[in-house]
This record gives structure tokens, sequence and C-alpha cells, in this order.
């Protein structure tokens, strides 16, 4: 694996066309810390936002998109009234890889804003 940025919101994004193995379960352990409030499950990176309101909502979900964009990853996305749950992963090698919890991050970044 290459190294892990210390300030994984900082990172960018590394294209994945596979033919790499996902990252064990110990690099898992050790990046899962650095984030806030997110969690594998289903050998996915996850998180559930809530918001005021369906308009703050999607100004989110918007701001995730351009996001997603500048970086060339992109979650899947399940979006409610009030609530958005992100999921990473890196579909290409069928797991987790380091750009997944570097999006993570940059989500991370953009919601305490």
């Amino acid at each position: 694996m290459s190294e892990v940025f210390c300030d994984l919101a900082k990172g960018k994004c590394k294209p994945c066309e596979g033919g790499v193995p996902p990252l064990s379960q110990a690099e898992i352990d050790r990046l899962l810390p650095k984030l806030k409030d997110w969690q594998v499950a289903d050998g996915k990176l996850r998180r559930d936002f809530k918001f005021a309101d369906h308009y703050v909502t999607m100004t989110f979900v918007n701001a995730i998109a351009w996001v997603s964009h500048q970086q060339g990853h992109h979650p899947d996305l399940a979006v409610g009234y009030n609530t958005c749950r992100v999921e990473y992963l890196t579909h290409a090698i069928k797991g987790l890889s380091e750009s997944d919890f570097i999006c993570a991050a940059k989500i991370d970044a953009l919601f305490e804003l």
C-alpha cells in the first residue's frame, strides 16, 4: 500500500482499474480512527448524516457530487428528507482502498463547514 496521508482530507484519490488488492483488515483498522463516525459494514465504508431539513440535505449531496467529480471517486448515496447515507467501496477491487478513506475524510470536512 502507498504511504497513508497523516491528514486524509488533504490526500488525492488515485485511479483504480483493479489489479491491486483491497486494504487488509490491519490497514482498515489503522485508517478508520482517522475518520469521524464512519464504520465498515457489509464491506463498505459507511456514515449516516442527519440534517435540519431537505434543503440542507440536498446542498450536502450536491457538495458530495462536486468533491466526487474532482476526485474521480464516487460513493453510493441513499438520500431521504433530512438524511444521507454515504457508502464507499472501490468496485474495481471489490473492497476498500485508500481512496475510499481519503474521500470519506473530504466528506467529513464538508460536514464540518
